[in-house]
């Protein structure tokens, strides 16, 4: 019996070692201003190139004057965008024509305002030019927007379409919007809505090096970044004046591998769309960390864009930690061993008050792990380890001695 309860505490001993380890990591920064008992912490972007992929061994924590160490509960926010559509009912009153093209009319029953207009049409084919006005009799019109270019092509390399009619919020009875064209476009419907969008919080990213191919009807953008930064956004401006619409592909770096005839590079895509001269070329993805972003305009029998400059941008991550104790915090991370926290604030985040005051991290401070650390071996000599097992032997055999005499 004293033998099982002696192999059971070697064993809770050895767990709990290894347990400890797992509480060292590679980096750490002191935590500096904690005087309420909720604050953010916003992530550096250098930090991000030390942390694992999931974000899972970020820790908070603290050495108390009693020299205990603590864990301050938090949990990730991330600052993206928001966006909403409320579709708005609507009355088609009547379609008409003048000298000046055709007319469409639309009443809205409710007062609520509208902000975005998307027209359907049966042609496959087309590019017009529209005014659309807006007033509260049919009498007395008022210019929303003009000279506005919707465009159709669809055709065995190409299948694009923009008929979207954006504007500031505007709250009319009646909306009319006149088409400039020689023949009756056939409307088949509309969608007529109030768009919200409230803009990310994002972090402008670094280029450190931007190296720009044209071959093969390509131009082949290379972005290095400054560092492993999470990105989500990538916006191409254009020096061209002319219309324009060109396939797009972004990618980043994943794998690179020596050959004989070279380094081979891995790519994973990210997005794909268009360029083109009727929107922002503004393109959206899941936040993804990286440091090599290719972007790839596909230009077909076209005389390569003329790029003017390339923005990318990443969320803002914010850890709300909750301090409910004196002590000096520190944040630590850098242990790929580690799982995941799970804490209770993390089901009553609509509970913290706000705004939150927001802390300064001091700079970087690496710590040699103990796992790392060389363990010696216990005997250098290997004369001390014949005897050790020598003596060991012996009192097996004398206590078998004594056992069987026992019996006897």
């Amino acid at each position: 019996m004293k033998t099982r309860l002696l192999l059971i505490a070697l064993l809770l001993f050895i767990c709990l070692s290894a347990y400890s380890q797992t509480k060292h990591y590679d980096y750490k920064r002191e935590i500096n201003g904690v005087k309420e008992q909720w604050h953010k912490i916003v992530l550096p972007n250098d930090i991000f190139g030390k942390i694992s992929a999931d974000f899972s061994d970020i820790r908070i924590l603290g050495i108390t004057p009693s020299n205990d160490t603590i864990e301050a509960p938090y949990f990730i926010e991330v600052s993206d965008e928001k966006i909403s559509q409320k579709d708005v009912a609507y009355n088609l009153l009547n379609e008409s024509k003048n000298e000046s093209g055709y007319f469409f009319t639309f009443e809205i029953p409710t007062k609520t305002p509208i902000n975005r207009i998307e027209l359907n049409f049966n042609e496959q084919n087309f590019d017009w030019r529209l005014t659309l006005e807006g007033g509260q009799n049919q009498q007395e019109w008022f210019t929303i927007i003009e000279d506005y270019r919707i465009l159709s092509i669809n055709n065995d390399l190409t299948n694009f379409r923009f008929t979207k009619l954006t504007f500031p919020d505007s709250k009319y009875r009646y909306y009319r919007v006149l088409i400039k064209s020689k023949v009756k476009p056939e409307l088949t419907s509309a969608v007529i809505s109030l768009d919200a969008f409230t803009n990310g919080n994002y972090n402008k990213i670094i280029i450190s090096n931007t190296k720009i191919q044209k071959q093969n009807k390509e131009t082949v953008i290379d972005l290095n970044l400054k560092a492993l930064v999470p990105i989500c956004y990538v916006k191409i401006q254009i020096k061209n004046g002319f219309d324009y619409y060109r396939p797009i592909t972004i990618q980043y770096l994943t794998d690179s591998v020596k050959t004989e005839q070279g380094w081979k590079y891995h790519y994973n895509t990210l997005e794909t769309g268009t360029v083109n001269s009727f929107e922002k070329n503004e393109f959206r993805f899941a936040s993804t960390i990286l440091k090599n972003l290719r972007v790839i305009i596909d230009n077909e029998d076209n005389k390569p864009l003329e790029i003017d400059s390339i923005i990318v941008k990443g969320y803002k991550y914010e850890l709300i930690a909750r301090f409910s104790e004196s002590a000096k915090y520190y944040l630590a991370y850098g242990n790929k061993n580690v799982y995941a926290p799970s804490y209770d604030i993390t089901r009553f985040a609509d509970k913290i008050p706000k705004p939150l005051i927001s802390l300064e991290l001091g700079e970087e401070q690496f710590t040699k792990k103990e796992a790392k650390q060389k363990v010696k071996p216990l005997f250098q000599n290997r004369i001390w380890l014949w005897v050790i097992m020598a003596v060991i032997i012996g009192i097996l055999g004398w206590f078998s001695y004594n056992m069987i005499k026992t019996k006897d």
